[in-house]
């Protein structure tokens, strides 16, 4: 497969970028990472929200300029829809589809509440009431897959663009320690224990620290 170049902000804060990249490994894209500096003025106001077009992450491949992070999962299905990033089955494949737009557009709330840091660690942590009712609809996604298809993953036996679009919140819930059900705690599991997971969390850690923690989700 062709070499690719993945543009990526921060590794700890970005769960933009955390897909970006998942979606990539999936489709068994090499690409060479290009880090946009922390102290880049434009991505500083990009990772704040400021910018009025978030470009990142952004794939580069054979003079194709792809951002945002459904637009990378479906033009890599084009190019290598033998590798399963969707479910092969029509019916199911349309509920991946709709199962990751719904995570890709909405729950602000939980966003705000809960931004991304792979670095912490908290025993206990207040959600505002505003980001219970995301909690809940993502718990129920979850439990309507893993019921329908029999897990670990959401559709099955292996990892689908459904499962990047979720590892961020997985990730959150388990930063924050979000009380879960049973069900939604293994599948949080299956996430953290995903090989490409952990890569990811050992390059985030490795990060330098001269970032103030942002309050905004990116």
């Amino acid at each position: 497969m062709a070499v690719a170049e993945l543009t990526l902000s921060s590794k700890n804060y970005s769960s933009w970028s955390l897909r970006g990249w998942l979606l990539c490994r999936l489709a068994g894209l090499k690409v060479e990472e290009r880090i946009i500096a922390i102290d880049d003025p434009e991505n500083r106001a990009e990772l704040l929200l400021l910018s009025p077009s978030v470009l990142v992450p952004r794939l580069t491949h054979e003079g194709a300029s792809v951002w945002d992070t459904l637009a990378i999962a479906e033009y890599l299905h084009e190019l290598y829809p033998q590798v399963g990033m969707y479910p092969a089955e029509r019916i199911i494949r349309a509920h991946c589809r709709s199962v990751s737009g719904e995570i890709h557009s909405g729950f602000a709330n939980l966003r705000s509440a809960l931004p991304m840091n792979l670095k912490v660690r908290h025993d206990r942590f207040p959600i505002f009431s505003g980001a219970k009712p995301d909690i809940e609809r993502i718990e129920t996604i979850w439990t309507e897959c893993l019921d329908a298809y029999g897990g670990p993953w959401l559709f099955g036996e292996k990892p689908t663009v459904a499962d990047a679009m979720f590892a961020p919140v997985a990730q959150r819930f388990l930063t924050y320690a979000v009380p879960l059900s049973p069900r939604s705690a293994a599948y949080c599991d299956t996430i953290n224990g995903w090989p490409l997971m952990r890569e990811w969390i050992d390059a985030a850690r490795a990060e330098p620290d001269d970032i103030e923690e942002l309050d905004i989700e990116f």
